[in-house]
Protein backbone atom coordinates (compact mmCIF):
# COMPACT_ATOMS: atom_id res chain seq x y z
CA UNK A 1 0.00 0.00 0.00
CA UNK A 2 1.03 3.98 -0.19
CA UNK A 3 0.91 6.58 1.70
CA UNK A 4 -0.54 10.17 0.63
CA UNK A 5 1.29 12.45 3.32
CA UNK A 6 0.42 16.60 3.51
CA UNK A 7 3.06 18.42 5.32
CA UNK A 8 1.37 22.35 5.50
CA UNK A 9 3.95 24.60 6.18
CA UNK A 10 5.01 27.98 6.77
CA UNK A 11 7.37 28.13 4.49
CA UNK A 12 5.57 25.32 1.86
CA UNK A 13 2.90 23.30 1.43
CA UNK A 14 3.92 19.86 0.32
CA UNK A 15 2.15 16.35 -0.89
CA UNK A 16 4.37 13.12 -1.12
CA UNK A 17 3.67 9.55 -1.61
CA UNK A 18 5.30 7.36 1.10
CA UNK A 19 5.48 3.84 0.82
CA UNK A 20 4.23 1.29 3.56
CA UNK A 21 6.70 1.38 5.56
CA UNK A 22 6.79 5.57 5.65
CA UNK A 23 9.49 5.63 3.62
CA UNK A 24 9.14 8.94 0.54
CA UNK A 25 8.84 7.69 -3.09
CA UNK A 26 11.18 8.88 -5.47
CA UNK A 27 9.61 11.18 -7.93
CA UNK A 28 6.53 11.40 -6.02
CA UNK A 29 6.68 14.99 -4.49
CA UNK A 30 4.66 18.47 -5.10
CA UNK A 31 5.98 21.61 -3.67
CA UNK A 32 4.32 24.99 -3.86
CA UNK A 33 6.29 28.08 -2.15
CA UNK A 34 4.11 29.69 0.50
CA UNK A 35 4.31 33.62 1.15
CA UNK A 36 3.98 35.01 4.65
CA UNK A 37 3.18 38.97 4.46
CA UNK A 38 4.94 40.42 7.20
CA UNK A 39 4.22 44.52 8.70
CA UNK A 40 6.19 46.74 11.08
CA UNK A 41 3.00 46.50 13.47
CA UNK A 42 4.24 42.49 13.77
CA UNK A 43 1.61 41.28 11.59
CA UNK A 44 2.87 37.59 10.03
CA UNK A 45 0.11 36.24 7.95
CA UNK A 46 -0.96 33.88 4.95
CA UNK A 47 -3.84 34.42 2.47
CA UNK A 48 -5.59 31.36 3.38
CA UNK A 49 -7.43 31.14 -0.42
CA UNK A 50 -4.05 31.07 -1.71
CA UNK A 51 -2.33 28.80 0.76
CA UNK A 52 -5.50 25.96 -0.47
CA UNK A 53 -5.24 26.71 -4.24
CA UNK A 54 -1.51 25.63 -3.30
CA UNK A 55 -2.67 22.66 -1.52
CA UNK A 56 -5.10 21.38 -4.69
CA UNK A 57 -2.87 22.19 -6.75
CA UNK A 58 -0.21 19.70 -5.46
CA UNK A 59 -2.84 17.04 -5.36
CA UNK A 60 -3.43 17.72 -9.65
CA UNK A 61 0.01 17.36 -9.46
CA UNK A 62 0.50 14.07 -8.32
CA UNK A 63 -3.02 13.13 -9.44
CA UNK A 64 -1.89 13.68 -13.26
CA UNK A 65 1.07 12.01 -12.70
CA UNK A 66 -0.58 8.86 -11.20
CA UNK A 67 0.97 9.11 -8.22
CA UNK A 68 -2.64 8.81 -6.39
CA UNK A 69 -3.18 5.27 -7.63
CA UNK A 70 -2.91 2.60 -4.87
CA UNK A 71 -2.81 5.30 -1.93
CA UNK A 72 -4.52 3.30 1.26
CA UNK A 73 -4.36 6.21 3.52
CA UNK A 74 -4.04 10.33 3.80
CA UNK A 75 -1.93 11.48 6.88
CA UNK A 76 -0.83 15.04 7.29
CA UNK A 77 1.27 17.21 9.15
CA UNK A 78 1.56 21.37 9.54
CA UNK A 79 2.53 24.40 11.72
CA UNK A 80 1.14 24.34 15.16
CA UNK A 81 -0.75 27.97 16.35
CA UNK A 82 -2.29 29.13 13.41
CA UNK A 83 -5.14 30.82 13.72
CA UNK A 84 -8.24 31.51 11.57
CA UNK A 85 -11.60 33.18 11.90
CA UNK A 86 -14.77 32.22 10.10
CA UNK A 87 -18.19 32.60 10.16
CA UNK A 88 -20.77 29.83 11.03
CA UNK A 89 -20.69 28.79 7.36
CA UNK A 90 -17.06 28.54 7.54
CA UNK A 91 -16.02 31.27 5.39
CA UNK A 92 -12.81 33.33 6.32
CA UNK A 93 -13.03 36.53 8.11
CA UNK A 94 -9.51 37.31 7.62
CA UNK A 95 -6.21 35.81 6.54
CA UNK A 96 -4.35 32.62 9.09
CA UNK A 97 -2.12 34.23 11.91
CA UNK A 98 0.89 32.71 12.16
CA UNK A 99 3.23 31.51 15.06
CA UNK A 100 4.84 34.60 14.04
CA UNK A 101 2.36 37.11 14.50
CA UNK A 102 3.30 39.14 17.65
CA UNK A 103 0.73 41.97 17.45
CA UNK A 104 -1.78 40.42 20.19
CA UNK A 105 -1.94 42.00 23.34
CA UNK A 106 -3.67 40.74 26.26
CA UNK A 107 -6.43 43.23 27.68
CA UNK A 108 -6.00 45.59 30.69
CA UNK A 109 -8.93 43.77 32.29
CA UNK A 110 -7.66 39.81 32.28
CA UNK A 111 -5.28 39.50 34.38
CA UNK A 112 -4.37 36.12 33.30
CA UNK A 113 -4.96 32.17 34.87
CA UNK A 114 -5.36 32.44 38.79
CA UNK A 115 -2.85 30.02 39.42
CA UNK A 116 0.02 30.50 36.36
CA UNK A 117 1.87 27.31 37.71
CA UNK A 118 -0.93 24.78 37.84
CA UNK A 119 -2.31 26.41 34.45
CA UNK A 120 0.97 25.81 32.61
CA UNK A 121 1.28 22.52 34.06
CA UNK A 122 -2.18 21.60 32.49
CA UNK A 123 -2.19 22.96 29.45
CA UNK A 124 1.94 23.03 28.62
CA UNK A 125 1.30 26.59 28.15
CA UNK A 126 1.51 30.15 29.20
CA UNK A 127 -1.12 33.33 29.19
CA UNK A 128 0.76 34.92 26.77
CA UNK A 129 0.66 36.78 23.04
CA UNK A 130 1.71 33.30 20.75
CA UNK A 131 -1.22 31.58 22.19
CA UNK A 132 -5.34 31.73 21.92
CA UNK A 133 -6.13 32.62 25.34
CA UNK A 134 -4.56 36.07 24.52
CA UNK A 135 -4.99 35.89 20.42
CA UNK A 136 -8.84 35.24 20.49
CA UNK A 137 -9.99 38.46 22.45
CA UNK A 138 -7.58 40.65 20.60
CA UNK A 139 -8.94 38.85 17.12
CA UNK A 140 -12.41 39.60 18.24
CA UNK A 141 -12.03 42.98 18.92
CA UNK A 142 -10.97 43.88 15.46
CA UNK A 143 -13.64 41.53 13.50
CA UNK A 144 -16.66 43.66 14.78
CA UNK A 145 -19.86 42.05 15.75
CA UNK A 146 -21.62 39.08 14.55
CA UNK A 147 -21.03 35.30 14.92
CA UNK A 148 -17.55 33.68 14.41
CA UNK A 149 -15.49 30.56 14.88
CA UNK A 150 -12.10 30.18 15.34
CA UNK A 151 -9.86 26.69 13.46
CA UNK A 152 -6.49 26.59 12.24
CA UNK A 153 -5.10 25.95 8.94
CA UNK A 154 -5.39 22.67 8.75
CA UNK A 155 -8.65 22.60 10.22
CA UNK A 156 -9.66 25.00 7.28
CA UNK A 157 -8.17 22.66 5.03
CA UNK A 158 -9.89 19.28 5.96
CA UNK A 159 -13.18 21.37 6.08
CA UNK A 160 -13.13 22.18 2.91
CA UNK A 161 -11.72 19.28 1.40
CA UNK A 162 -13.45 16.26 3.53
CA UNK A 163 -16.15 18.91 5.38
CA UNK A 164 -16.02 16.90 8.34
CA UNK A 165 -13.31 18.60 10.16
CA UNK A 166 -12.74 18.21 13.75
CA UNK A 167 -9.04 19.09 15.61
CA UNK A 168 -6.75 16.65 16.73
CA UNK A 169 -5.58 16.82 20.23
CA UNK A 170 -2.03 17.48 18.63
CA UNK A 171 -3.10 20.86 17.47
CA UNK A 172 -5.54 21.42 20.01
CA UNK A 173 -2.56 21.43 22.56
CA UNK A 174 -0.83 23.87 20.47
CA UNK A 175 -3.60 26.53 20.83
CA UNK A 176 -2.51 26.48 24.67
CA UNK A 177 -6.39 25.76 25.71
CA UNK A 178 -6.38 21.81 25.85
CA UNK A 179 -5.56 19.96 29.20
CA UNK A 180 -3.49 17.74 28.42
CA UNK A 181 -4.38 14.85 31.01
CA UNK A 182 -8.49 15.26 29.76
CA UNK A 183 -7.52 16.01 26.26
CA UNK A 184 -10.82 18.35 26.58
CA UNK A 185 -10.65 22.58 26.55
CA UNK A 186 -9.40 23.02 29.82
CA UNK A 187 -12.47 25.49 31.15
CA UNK A 188 -10.04 28.24 32.70
CA UNK A 189 -8.41 28.87 28.94
CA UNK A 190 -11.78 28.89 27.52
CA UNK A 191 -12.81 31.89 29.84
CA UNK A 192 -9.53 33.48 29.49
CA UNK A 193 -10.15 33.43 26.00
CA UNK A 194 -13.65 35.39 26.05
CA UNK A 195 -15.02 32.63 23.83
CA UNK A 196 -17.78 30.00 24.27
CA UNK A 197 -16.98 26.42 23.62
CA UNK A 198 -19.22 26.25 20.56
CA UNK A 199 -17.04 28.87 18.75
CA UNK A 200 -13.81 26.21 19.13
CA UNK A 201 -13.54 23.41 17.04
CA UNK A 202 -14.84 20.04 17.59
CA UNK A 203 -12.16 17.71 19.14
CA UNK A 204 -11.16 14.25 17.19
CA UNK A 205 -11.96 11.12 19.11
CA UNK A 206 -8.93 8.29 19.14
CA UNK A 207 -9.29 6.29 15.91
CA UNK A 208 -11.23 9.20 14.03
CA UNK A 209 -11.29 8.73 10.25
CA UNK A 210 -12.53 11.25 7.39
CA UNK A 211 -13.18 11.08 4.00
CA UNK A 212 -13.06 13.21 0.59
CA UNK A 213 -16.27 15.63 -0.35
CA UNK A 214 -17.80 14.35 -3.72
CA UNK A 215 -16.51 16.92 -5.46
CA UNK A 216 -12.95 16.18 -4.47
CA UNK A 217 -13.25 12.22 -4.40
CA UNK A 218 -14.18 12.75 -8.23
CA UNK A 219 -11.31 15.51 -8.83
CA UNK A 220 -9.13 12.74 -7.15
CA UNK A 221 -10.06 9.47 -8.43
CA UNK A 222 -7.40 7.62 -6.36
CA UNK A 223 -8.28 9.06 -3.30
CA UNK A 224 -12.42 7.64 -3.54
CA UNK A 225 -13.10 6.46 -0.28
CA UNK A 226 -9.51 6.25 1.00
CA UNK A 227 -9.32 7.20 4.88
CA UNK A 228 -7.76 10.78 6.42
CA UNK A 229 -6.09 10.39 9.52
CA UNK A 230 -6.12 13.47 12.50
CA UNK A 231 -3.14 15.72 11.46
CA UNK A 232 -0.68 15.77 13.46
CA UNK A 233 1.53 19.37 14.89
CA UNK A 234 5.17 19.62 12.66
CA UNK A 235 7.18 19.14 15.74
CA UNK A 236 5.54 16.32 17.27
CA UNK A 237 5.73 14.94 13.71
CA UNK A 238 9.22 15.55 13.47
CA UNK A 239 9.76 13.95 16.53
CA UNK A 240 8.68 10.87 15.79
CA UNK A 241 10.44 10.69 11.92
CA UNK A 242 13.63 11.31 13.87
CA UNK A 243 13.16 7.72 15.90
CA UNK A 244 12.95 10.48 18.84
CA UNK A 245 9.74 8.98 20.15
CA UNK A 246 11.11 7.89 23.60
CA UNK A 247 12.55 9.81 26.75
CA UNK A 248 16.10 8.02 25.73
CA UNK A 249 16.49 10.34 22.14
CA UNK A 250 15.62 14.26 22.22
CA UNK A 251 15.73 15.84 18.63
CA UNK A 252 17.18 18.97 17.53
CA UNK A 253 15.29 20.41 14.43
CA UNK A 254 16.65 23.78 12.09
CA UNK A 255 14.16 24.30 9.66
CA UNK A 256 12.80 28.03 8.99
CA UNK A 257 12.77 27.97 12.82
CA UNK A 258 14.06 25.43 15.45
CA UNK A 259 13.27 23.31 19.02
CA UNK A 260 14.51 20.78 20.85
CA UNK A 261 12.21 18.31 21.97
CA UNK A 262 11.55 14.93 23.85
CA UNK A 263 9.03 12.62 23.38
CA UNK A 264 7.01 10.78 26.43
CA UNK A 265 4.53 7.56 26.95
CA UNK A 266 1.69 9.37 28.97
CA UNK A 267 -1.98 8.10 27.65
CA UNK A 268 -4.97 10.45 28.35
CA UNK A 269 -6.17 10.75 31.66
CA UNK A 270 -3.34 9.72 33.32
CA UNK A 271 -0.87 12.05 35.57
CA UNK A 272 1.43 14.32 33.63
CA UNK A 273 5.04 14.90 34.78
CA UNK A 274 6.34 17.59 36.50
CA UNK A 275 7.27 20.78 33.49
CA UNK A 276 10.17 23.37 34.40
CA UNK A 277 8.62 26.65 33.84
CA UNK A 278 10.18 27.71 30.67
CA UNK A 279 9.31 24.63 28.79
CA UNK A 280 6.64 24.11 26.69
CA UNK A 281 4.43 20.61 26.61
CA UNK A 282 1.80 19.42 23.78
CA UNK A 283 0.20 16.72 22.71
CA UNK A 284 1.62 13.77 19.92
CA UNK A 285 -1.79 12.31 20.39
CA UNK A 286 -3.74 10.26 22.42
CA UNK A 287 -1.35 8.21 24.11
CA UNK A 288 1.97 10.68 24.13
CA UNK A 289 3.23 14.18 25.38
CA UNK A 290 6.41 16.26 24.03
CA UNK A 291 8.38 18.77 25.59
CA UNK A 292 10.43 20.70 24.73
CA UNK A 293 11.59 24.69 23.97
CA UNK A 294 11.26 26.26 20.33
CA UNK A 295 13.30 29.38 19.04
CA UNK A 296 12.06 32.21 16.51
CA UNK A 297 15.60 31.89 14.85
CA UNK A 298 16.89 29.11 12.42
CA UNK A 299 16.91 28.59 8.72
CA UNK A 300 15.66 31.74 8.55
CA UNK A 301 18.63 32.91 10.08
CA UNK A 302 20.97 32.01 7.74
CA UNK A 303 19.15 33.03 4.68
CA UNK A 304 19.11 36.62 5.99
CA UNK A 305 22.75 36.21 6.45
CA UNK A 306 23.87 34.82 3.76
CA UNK A 307 21.78 37.44 1.24
CA UNK A 308 22.57 40.45 3.44
CA UNK A 309 26.09 39.94 3.69
CA UNK A 310 26.65 38.54 0.20
CA UNK A 311 28.14 35.73 0.63
CA UNK A 312 28.74 33.09 -1.72
CA UNK A 313 26.92 30.14 -2.00
CA UNK A 314 27.13 25.91 -1.46
CA UNK A 315 30.73 24.36 -1.50
CA UNK A 316 32.60 27.77 -1.76
CA UNK A 317 30.65 28.70 1.39
CA UNK A 318 31.18 25.96 3.11
CA UNK A 319 35.34 26.11 2.28
CA UNK A 320 35.16 29.51 4.20
CA UNK A 321 32.99 28.06 6.95
CA UNK A 322 35.71 25.14 7.76
CA UNK A 323 38.49 27.76 8.59
CA UNK A 324 36.23 29.15 11.39
CA UNK A 325 36.34 27.18 14.61
CA UNK A 326 32.98 26.91 16.30
CA UNK A 327 32.68 29.05 19.68
CA UNK A 328 35.43 31.10 18.87
CA UNK A 329 35.70 34.90 18.36
CA UNK A 330 32.38 36.64 17.49
CA UNK A 331 29.72 35.81 19.85
CA UNK A 332 25.77 36.47 18.97
CA UNK A 333 22.40 36.60 20.27
CA UNK A 334 20.63 34.86 17.34
CA UNK A 335 16.78 36.11 18.57
CA UNK A 336 16.63 38.22 15.21
CA UNK A 337 12.75 37.70 15.51
CA UNK A 338 12.52 37.94 19.52
CA UNK A 339 11.32 35.50 21.67
CA UNK A 340 8.98 31.86 21.83
CA UNK A 341 7.26 31.75 24.60
CA UNK A 342 7.44 32.18 27.38
CA UNK A 343 9.90 34.69 26.60
CA UNK A 344 8.80 38.22 25.84
CA UNK A 345 11.68 40.05 23.60
CA UNK A 346 10.27 41.75 20.94
CA UNK A 347 12.01 41.19 17.35
CA UNK A 348 14.95 43.10 16.57
CA UNK A 349 16.75 41.75 19.64
CA UNK A 350 19.82 40.05 18.23
CA UNK A 351 23.17 41.08 18.95
CA UNK A 352 26.80 40.95 17.64
CA UNK A 353 30.06 41.19 19.92
CA UNK A 354 33.64 40.73 19.59
CA UNK A 355 33.63 42.57 16.56
CA UNK A 356 37.16 44.32 15.25
CA UNK A 357 38.46 45.12 11.84
CA UNK A 358 39.31 41.53 11.14
CA UNK A 359 36.26 40.53 11.51
CA UNK A 360 34.91 38.71 8.26
CA UNK A 361 31.07 38.44 6.68
CA UNK A 362 31.63 34.32 6.82
CA UNK A 363 32.97 34.89 10.64
CA UNK A 364 29.08 36.69 11.16
CA UNK A 365 27.53 34.04 9.78
CA UNK A 366 29.52 31.34 11.82
CA UNK A 367 28.94 33.19 15.17
CA UNK A 368 24.82 33.23 14.56
CA UNK A 369 24.79 29.54 13.74
CA UNK A 370 26.79 29.09 16.77
CA UNK A 371 24.86 31.28 18.70
CA UNK A 372 21.74 28.69 17.71
CA UNK A 373 23.38 25.81 18.80
CA UNK A 374 24.72 27.60 22.31
CA UNK A 375 20.58 28.42 23.08
CA UNK A 376 19.91 24.45 22.21
CA UNK A 377 22.07 23.23 24.36
CA UNK A 378 21.48 25.41 27.45
CA UNK A 379 17.68 24.25 27.25
CA UNK A 380 18.56 20.42 26.23
CA UNK A 381 20.46 20.10 30.02
CA UNK A 382 16.78 21.48 31.40
CA UNK A 383 14.87 18.75 29.39
CA UNK A 384 17.20 16.82 30.72
CA UNK A 385 16.95 17.05 34.09
CA UNK A 386 13.08 16.39 33.48
CA UNK A 387 13.80 12.76 32.65
CA UNK A 388 17.28 12.79 34.96
CA UNK A 389 19.28 11.53 32.30
CA UNK A 390 21.66 12.30 29.46
CA UNK A 391 19.77 11.50 26.37
CA UNK A 392 21.08 11.27 22.47
CA UNK A 393 20.67 13.80 20.21
CA UNK A 394 18.99 13.39 16.50
CA UNK A 395 19.72 16.24 14.23
CA UNK A 396 17.09 17.00 12.22
CA UNK A 397 15.65 19.54 9.37
CA UNK A 398 16.64 21.02 5.91
CA UNK A 399 18.86 23.89 7.54
CA UNK A 400 21.29 21.76 9.17
CA UNK A 401 21.24 19.19 6.24
CA UNK A 402 22.46 22.19 3.93
CA UNK A 403 25.38 22.86 5.82
CA UNK A 404 28.06 20.69 7.48
CA UNK A 405 29.96 23.31 9.42
CA UNK A 406 26.46 24.29 11.28
CA UNK A 407 26.26 19.95 12.20
CA UNK A 408 29.51 20.25 13.16
CA UNK A 409 28.80 23.11 15.76
CA UNK A 410 26.12 21.22 16.83
CA UNK A 411 28.35 18.16 17.76
CA UNK A 412 31.16 20.22 19.15
CA UNK A 413 28.24 22.14 21.72
CA UNK A 414 25.97 19.53 22.61
CA UNK A 415 29.45 17.09 23.41
CA UNK A 416 30.00 14.73 25.25
CA UNK A 417 26.62 13.74 23.89
CA UNK A 418 26.00 11.31 20.85
CA UNK A 419 24.78 13.44 17.93
CA UNK A 420 23.63 11.86 14.91
CA UNK A 421 21.45 13.16 11.69
CA UNK A 422 18.61 12.15 10.27
CA UNK A 423 19.00 11.32 6.71
CA UNK A 424 15.11 11.50 5.74
CA UNK A 425 14.47 15.65 4.64
CA UNK A 426 10.62 14.22 5.07
CA UNK A 427 10.33 13.65 8.59
CA UNK A 428 7.32 15.20 9.65
CA UNK A 429 5.41 13.10 7.14
CA UNK A 430 7.12 10.17 8.04
CA UNK A 431 5.99 10.23 11.40
CA UNK A 432 3.07 11.67 11.23
CA UNK A 433 2.20 8.63 8.71
CA UNK A 434 3.75 6.15 11.21
CA UNK A 435 1.75 7.72 13.97
CA UNK A 436 -1.62 7.02 12.32
CA UNK A 437 -0.12 3.35 11.15
CA UNK A 438 -0.52 2.90 14.71
CA UNK A 439 3.18 1.49 14.26
CA UNK A 440 4.71 2.75 17.34
CA UNK A 441 2.09 0.79 19.34
CA UNK A 442 2.47 -2.88 20.49
CA UNK A 443 5.65 -5.24 21.04
CA UNK A 444 8.79 -4.03 20.23
CA UNK A 445 7.31 -0.73 18.31
CA UNK A 446 9.22 2.00 19.82
CA UNK A 447 12.74 -0.06 19.74
CA UNK A 448 12.07 -0.67 15.79
CA UNK A 449 11.05 2.97 15.00
CA UNK A 450 13.69 4.45 17.43
CA UNK A 451 16.63 3.10 15.70
CA UNK A 452 19.13 5.53 14.19
CA UNK A 453 22.21 3.87 12.94
CA UNK A 454 20.67 1.17 10.19
CA UNK A 455 21.05 3.01 7.06
CA UNK A 456 17.75 3.03 4.87
CA UNK A 457 15.26 2.56 7.42
CA UNK A 458 12.66 5.28 7.94
CA UNK A 459 14.54 6.73 11.07
CA UNK A 460 17.50 6.17 9.16
CA UNK A 461 20.33 8.71 10.57
CA UNK A 462 24.22 9.12 9.81
CA UNK A 463 26.49 10.20 13.01
CA UNK A 464 27.73 14.17 12.43
CA UNK A 465 30.64 14.73 10.05
CA UNK A 466 33.19 16.58 12.03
Amino acid sequence: MSILALDLGTSSARAMVLDSAARPLPGALARRKVVITQGRDGAATIDVAVYLAAVVECLDELSAAGRLDGIALVVATGQWHSLLPVDVAGTPLGPVMTWLDTRAVAPETVSGPVDAAAFHQRTGAWWHRFFWTVRLRWLRERLGPGPVRFVGLLEYVYAVLLGDAPMSVSQASGTGMLDLATLDWDPEAVELAGVRPRELPPLAPAGWRGRLRPEYARRWPGLRDVPWAPSTGDGAASNVGSGCVDATRAAVTVGTSAAVRLVQPVPAGRPLPPLPQTLWRYRVDHERIVTGIAYSSGGNLFAWARRELRLPRGPELEAALQRVTPGAGVRADPRFGGDRPPGQAPPGSGQLAGLSFDTTAVELLAALMDGVCQQVAADLRLLESTVDRTVEVVLGGGAVAASPWWRRAFHETLAPRSVRRVANPEVGATGAALLALGALDGPGGLDAIGRTDEGGSSGSADPVSR
